[in-house]
């Protein structure tokens, strides 16, 4: 779960992300392009030595898509996250 809890106007994000326990969240940010919204987000802790999302948001299906990269294992994989009501 990738918990959003605050986005600055200069780009930074305060966000959390749980697998199912907390991970922390080294950098996130947004910026606008092409008129959609891209969020970055970098994990650094045991077993998450910088692997990061790289998203984009879809706002007819209310939901971040991309791309996770898990740098332990040098893998990338489709991901979603969907929002919670």
């Amino acid at each position: 779960m990738l918990d959003i809890k605050y986005a600055a106007n200069d780009g930074k994000i305060d966000a959390a992300y749980l697998n199912p326990n907390s991970i922390n969240v080294s950098r996130a940010e947004w910026t606008y392009k092409d008129d959609v919204l891209h969020v970055f987000v970098e994990l650094r802790d045991t077993n998450y030595p910088g692997s990061t999302y790289t998203l984009a948001y879809n706002s007819d299906a209310d939901q971040l898509e991309g791309i996770y990269f898990q740098a332990a294992m040098q893998q990338t994989f489709d991901i979603v996250f969907v929002r919670m009501q």
